[in-house]
């Protein structure tokens, strides 16, 4: 069983069912309420790929604008540490991040440390039954307060939402090597609820641009 993320240094651990790892009877505990302006996401997807190549790709943070929507750029600054930037046209946010666990093939845990984002995170990378890949399980903590909005406008999406489409994205690229893409297909008016839908799940956000393209 991992070790739940501490969001602040000083801060008391979290309680059991924070870690994205936790099962009970073979199910994943529910992730904690959203509550004192912090918001939570879990999601896992079955990715095929051994838990190892899916551990070096998330811990090789340079790389995460391959696959993480709108991150511009990430820097190494440490050796546990980086800087990040996240942006939309001339609209960015930045943080400083570090890596709270570090178990190869396992598990990585996060937070950050400065800068215009309060978040925390987990990952943990399972082998799946017969052999059949790894399933990787992410937990995530924004705390949204005054910052919600300045996120929403430049992420174009709710941050839960956002962190399911990273992980998407993830699997995509890990096992094929590109993420599919509409970008400029033609389709006819969506109407209401197709409008809705599409600004409810940031379908205008730029697809991340994989291994066959270069990132920004």
């Amino acid at each position: 069983m991992s070790v739940p993320l501490k969001v602040k240094p000083n801060a008391e651990p979290l309680p059991q069912l924070g870690s994205a790892g936790v099962t009970l009877d073979g199910r994943y505990l529910p992730p904690p309420e959203d509550a004192d302006g912090k918001i939570w996401v879990r999601t896992s997807r079955l990715i095929r790929r051994n838990s190892e190549d899916l551990y070096r790709a998330w811990r090789d943070v340079e790389s995460a604008p391959l696959w993480q929507e709108q991150i511009e750029r990430v820097s190494v600054t440490g050796e546990k540490t980086s800087h990040w930037v996240m942006g939309s046209g001339d609209k960015t946010i930045e943080w400083d991040a570090e890596i709270l666990a570090d178990e190869p093939g396992k598990r990585i845990a996060w937070r950050s440390v400065g800068g215009e984002s309060e978040n925390a995170g987990e990952v943990i990378f399972e082998p799946a039954p017969a052999d059949r890949g790894t399933i990787v399980t992410v937990l995530q903590m924004f705390r949204m307060g005054k910052l919600a909005s300045a996120w929403e406008s430049i992420v174009g999406r709710k941050p839960k939402q956002a962190v399911i489409e990273n992980l998407r994205h993830f699997k995509a690229l890990l096992e094929t090597g590109e993420i599919p893409r509409t970008d400029g297909q033609p389709h006819g008016s969506r109407g209401l609820v197709g409008r809705i839908k599409e600004s409810a799940y940031g379908e205008k956000i730029a697809t991340p641009p994989g291994l066959n393209r270069k990132a920004s």
